[in-house]
């Protein structure tokens, strides 16, 4: 059954027209209350038993695996992307006649992380230009990609969707092409798990990494990663006695053992207990189940068609639908606009979105409405 409008499980001001999930989402009551609850909980410590350390990352591995396809102890808890895209890159060897791709304007945690791979091995960079014009953009950036990738290419590392304007890469076909030549696959999903189906198994994904506080509705300084096996024996960022073999016996803590838990556990950011931000990320994932990714791209594509009608009509270029994505998409404005006034003048009127490289970018949601895409279609009428 198709999704409708879930403004009710938000706080969102009804004035408040928000079109930029894609910078940061509001936070669900639950999600709010289960940080709450969390807070309150360490008011009496007595309570809190060696078991509560673990049961809730327990959960919370069970339902990333079950929103990305893999299994949980391969999921592991990081406080952001660029630690987990650093976990993964540091552990892919390599020699200098080897290279890595990504593509042109990657979010820049991914291309700084490549940058030290460069200095560790010597290894070479190669940068993927993004096409001209704005028509099947995603489906000729995806062939050229998959064009560079041969035996010297080691590592392919690149979102899930551009996060600029939401372009669409065959992620499957990449993965495929991966597995023929031998190199890893690393994605930064952090602009569309939660919001569009993924599944690691069926795309040859070697490393999803997402930050949790967008498109699954989780804190800030939170995230979840997939590590494939390949990684399960690797050296991760930090020592921490909690993803060690014998961190659920506090009572042996002092028997040190170089055994860590199973599957990507040795990449578990320390502290991951963390009695707040860990209920928050549970009560998301519960809520992003019971609405299904699927549907929620299909909520965004049927909100935002009058508006893509609207800005096709009006000469504003987008990129063609089966390349762009329906929950986050840019808009190439006219030369004759000048884009940071734009936002001000948004802003005046209470409508809130995003200049990201060349685009304005808009990216809606499950808590947005018809009178939010009717706002910024009266406003850009009026400018």
């Amino acid at each position: 059954m198709p999704l409708s409008s879930q403004k009710h499980l938000f706080q969102l001001p009804d004035n408040i027209h928000y079109l930029n999930c894609a910078y940061m989402s509001p936070l669900l009551k639950s999600v709010e209350q289960a940080g709450i609850t969390g807070m309150q909980q360490k008011r009496d410590p007595s309570k809190i038993s060696s078991a509560d350390f673990f049961k809730e990352i327990g959960d919370i591995q069970h339902k990333f695996g079950q929103l990305v396809n893999c299994s949980p102890e391969q999921v592991a808890l990081i406080p952001s992307a660029s630690y987990g895209l650093a976990a993964a890159v540091n552990n892919i060897e390599t020699s200098p006649e080897k290279h890595a791709i990504t593509v042109e304007d990657e979010f820049p945690s991914g291309v700084y992380a490549l940058h030290d791979w460069q200095r560790r091995t010597g290894a070479g960079l190669v940068t993927i230009k993004r096409p001209l014009g704005s028509s099947c953009v995603g489906s000729i950036w995806t062939d050229t990609l998959l064009e560079a990738i041969n035996a010297q290419t080691a590592l392919v590392l690149i979102s899930s969707v551009h996060w600029t304007d939401g372009t669409i890469f065959d992620l499957p076909r990449i993965g495929a092409r991966c597995k023929e030549v031998g190199a890893l696959f690393v994605v930064d999903g952090t602009q569309s798990v939660g919001a569009m189906p993924i599944d690691v198994e069926k795309a040859h994904i070697d490393a999803l990494v997402c930050a949790c506080y967008k498109w699954m509705m989780g804190p800030y300084s939170s995230g979840l990663a997939y590590f494939s096996p390949f990684f399960n024996q690797g050296i991760p960022l930090e020592n921490s006695w909690m993803t060690r073999s014998n961190a659920y016996d506090f009572t042996r803590l002092i028997h040190y053992t170089a055994d860590y838990t199973a599957g990507a556990g040795r990449y578990n950011v320390g502290e991951f207990s963390n009695f707040i931000l860990s209920p928050m990320i549970n009560a998301a994932l519960t809520q992003l189940l019971e609405w299904d990714p699927a549907r929620i791209q299909s909520y965004g594509k049927s909100l935002s068609a009058p508006l893509i009608d609207y800005l096709a009509a009006n000469q504003y270029e987008l990129e063609d639908a089966a390349w762009r994505s329906g929950h986050l998409f840019g808009i190439k404005v006219p030369s004759t606009l000048d884009t940071r006034r734009l936002l001000e003048v948004f802003k005046s009127k209470h409508i809130y979105l995003s200049l990201r490289g060349q685009a304005l970018r808009v990216s809606v949601n499950v808590f947005n409405t018809e009178a939010d895409m009717n706002a910024l279609m009266e406003a850009l009428e009026d400018i």
